[in-house]
């Protein structure tokens, strides 16, 4: 049965409600099946049809074995009326499609519209969900009811105990601290304090299986940038270590590296530190080989490797 209202205290409103709601939604419904969803007697739902049509709403009959009620034309809309699941979930997907539901624009008035008439139960976890920015679509986004926990804890600065999916038969609870929650290339991500390795993690937030609040909270780092962090996060855990200095200010280093390549940090006014991680030695060289300033490669053997073998292989090019 629909959870759009509470019905457990028999309100006939609640369920006239619903019988429209049931109406709107189920064209022909008959009235033995509108009892059966409304919990009452097949005399007891044409009861509410009457209460509906004596209300102006212009419910039809149609006649015949396939018969059933319908609402008819010239019906003005009530007030939507949505469970939590659904609000979430329209959230998310206007999150996905949009980027963003705040400023100006429409599409962010409308469901700034729609949290401000929504229950505070279903609202709290929306409004906080309204602060993450996406990037681009999740083919396979995770479930709205743990995201929006996840998003209520990171608002709350609430430590959360998760059940993590490592493989297809493979779960794990971690205690961590979500200081935030990013979209990323089509991916909800929850960054934050993994407790278990003491260290930052990121955890995809489709392979949690379960969420529960504690009542311990924590303070994200100071000055936290989600989408830095969450990048930053990616360059590290690979199996071959990269550290490379380059002549340039940090400024000018960030913006022809990406954060998904490594940390960049200053040395001094002038130099600017790289260190990272990757699987993919050649791609990384060849990477780094297109900085518009000199750079010297100090760190990591194998990365040494592959940056001459690209070179050696761009002299090779020029026939000399």
């Amino acid at each position: 049965m629909p959870d759009l209202l509470a019905l457990e205290d028999s309100s006939p409103t609640a369920r006239t409600l619903l019988a429209l709601e049931l109406l709107q939604g189920s064209p022909g419904i008959t009235a033995e099946r509108l009892g059966d969803r409304l919990g009452v007697s097949e005399r007891a739902a044409r009861r509410y049809v009457a209460i509906l049509r004596e209300a102006g709403v212009p419910v039809e009959s149609v006649r015949g074995p396939y018969g059933g009620y319908r609402v008819g034309r010239g019906l003005r809309l009530p007030p939507l009326m949505f469970t939590a699941t659904e609000a979430l979930g329209l959230v998310m997907a206007v999150l996905e499609a949009h980027g963003g539901t705040h400023g100006d624009d429409p599409v962010a008035s409308a469901v700034g519209k729609m949290v401000r008439v929504l229950p505070e139960n279903v609202a709290r976890p929306l409004e906080a969900l309204r602060h993450v920015s996406a990037r681009r679509t999740d083919p396979d986004p995770p479930h709205p009811e743990t995201t929006a926990t996840l998003v209520r804890a990171s608002a709350d600065r609430r430590r959360v105990r998760i059940g993590y999916a490592l493989g297809p038969h493979r779960e794990r609870t971690l205690q961590v601290d979500p200081w935030a929650v990013v979209v990323r290339h089509g991916r909800w991500y929850v960054l934050g304090w993994s407790h278990a390795a003491q260290a930052r993690r990121m955890y995809r937030v489709d392979r949690v299986r379960s969420v529960e609040v504690q009542d311990e909270s924590f303070e994200p780092p100071e000055g936290l940038d989600p989408f830095r962090a969450l990048e930053e996060q990616m360059s590290q855990g690979w199996p071959y270590a990269v550290e490379v200095e380059i002549d340039a200010p940090v400024d000018e280093v960030r913006r022809w590296v990406r954060r998904s390549m490594g940390r960049t940090e200053a040395i001094d006014d002038d130099r600017t530190r790289l260190t990272g991680t990757t699987e993919n030695l050649h791609w990384y060289a060849t990477e780094i080989a297109e900085l518009p300033a000199t750079y010297r490669v100090v760190g990591g053997p194998e990365i040494r490797t592959a940056v001459r073998e690209v070179a050696e292989r761009m002299l090779a090019s020029l026939g000399q």
